[in-house]
């Protein structure tokens, strides 16, 4: 008996990034994402809601602001704040 085995290379599934984001004001900020999809998050309900000193600090808008984009992620201060992705492509975050 004689076994043959295919070999077909896993296709590459587009995965999905932020490709830019912008500070809209009143703590939403407006993402566009490597798909062409774009959505408005407002980060005010979860802030509000936070218990921990270390979240809370991010309604200060001036540190709110300081976001970057580094390995297609929306991050705060070297990951102090960070959301999943699928999170922040379905336009919110979960405030409680």
């Amino acid at each position: 008996m004689k076994i043959i085995t295919e070999y077909t290379p896993a296709t590459q599934v587009d995965v999905i990034k932020i490709k830019s984001a912008v500070y809209a004001g009143d703590f939403v900020v407006r993402i566009n994402f490597n798909d062409g999809s774009c959505q408005n998050v407002d980060f005010r309900p979860f802030l509000n809601n936070a218990m921990h000193p270390s979240i809370r600090q991010y309604l200060d808008e001036t540190k709110f602001k300081q976001f970057a984009i580094i390995d297609g992620n929306l991050n705060w201060h070297n990951y102090e704040l960070i959301f999943p992705l699928d999170t922040l492509y379905n336009g919110h975050v979960a405030c409680c």
